[in-house]
């Protein structure tokens, strides 16, 4: 039922949204700073598998760029992409990700191979995250536990609503927490840089 809602929901999102969202947000990106408009990234999805992520570039453009957590008032982000960043809309491209069967619509959020091998070994319950497909969105971004994880405390609350989603998800909580989402895109995000 999951992959039948997320393949629904994707389907949805590509005819209405994304067929004329994603060229334009793509010019916009290309013309406020030089570069590709979408930014891939190796990330761990399903059992440790890692899989490439796609996303709106919101940075300036480096190639082989070392990983580095973005940061409050970071000059690495452009202007286009604070916008992106504030509403979420930098994650559309994931659609594409979950039609490919690499993530879910509602799900931890997969995170850079270079930050989980930061906590894999050392955070009990770490790589249990990944139990599930990651999602483009999920219970700990929608309850405040988003961007930088520069204290180890913003790690472990973030594991434990993953692990939480895990243990009492349902159809009815993945629609919430769309919900909640779609709500955190109209408002703007304070925690997204």
């Amino acid at each position: 039922m999951k992959r039948a809602f997320d393949i629904v929901v994707a389907s949805v999102a590509v005819i209405l949204v994304l067929s004329w969202l994603v060229p334009a947000l793509a010019l916009a990106i290309r013309i406020n700073s030089p570069g590709p408009a979408l930014f891939v990234q190796l990330r761990t999805g399903r059992n440790g598998r890692p899989f490439r992520c796609l996303k709106f570039r919101t940075m300036t453009y480096e190639r082989n760029a070392t990983f580095k957590q973005a940061t409050k008032n970071d000059r690495r982000i452009t202007s286009i992409g604070r916008v992106l960043r504030k509403t979420n809309l930098d994650e559309l491209p994931q659609v594409f990700n979950v039609l490919m069967g690499q993530m879910s619509i509602v799900g931890p959020r997969p995170h850079p191979i270079a930050l989980d091998a930061q906590h894999w070994h050392t955070l009990p319950g770490y790589p249990s995250r990944y139990a599930v497909k990651p999602g483009i969105t999920g219970l700990a971004q929608v309850r405040g536990c988003r961007g930088e994880t520069a204290r180890l405390v913003d790690m472990v609350q973030r594991v434990r609503l993953d692990r939480l989603y895990i243990r009492r998800r349902t159809f009815l909580l993945d629609i919430k927490i769309c919900w909640w989402t779609a709500t955190c895109m109209i408002k703007g995000d304070k925690k997204a840089w």
